[in-house]
């Protein structure tokens, strides 16, 4: 193989792996956009408040029915969850299914890269409201 044809495969190489990682890749402005199918019932931020559903601040890490002010089912204090990226992507995907009993009547999102864009947006939230 000349340097030629080796530089050549490598740069080919190049441009498929960069094409690819777009694709896995976590975006939080486009998980903003995907947050508005959330925000009728949560809000997230720094004047976040409790809605039809607790605020979202601080939601990895967290336990799940712990935010204070806010009434959850049974179902969802008991669940033993703590929320971390990969359960928030079970729950979100099918939330009866994953806590049944729980209040939230949102049908899910089923789309994976949607999940990771929204977790990657949640994620820049801190307990206090501030992007991190």
């Amino acid at each position: 193989m000349t340097i030629r044809s080796l530089f050549a495969a490598l740069s080919l190489a190049a441009m498929i792996c960069a094409n690819i990682a777009p694709a896995s890749a976590q975006d939080a402005a486009a998980g903003e956009k995907s947050f508005a199918k959330c925000r009728a019932c949560h809000q997230v931020g720094e004047n976040a408040k409790n809605l039809v559903g607790p605020e979202l601040n601080g939601l990895f890490g967290r336990h799940s029915g712990s935010v204070a002010g806010y009434n959850y089912s049974d179902a969802n204090k008991n669940s033993g969850i703590t929320w971390e990226p990969a359960v928030f992507a079970e729950y979100i995907q099918n939330p009866k299914g994953k806590i049944p009993g729980t209040k939230m009547a949102f049908a899910g999102i089923k789309n994976e890269q949607e999940i990771k864009d929204l977790t990657a947006f949640l994620a820049q939230f801190g307990a206090d409201g501030k992007k991190k």
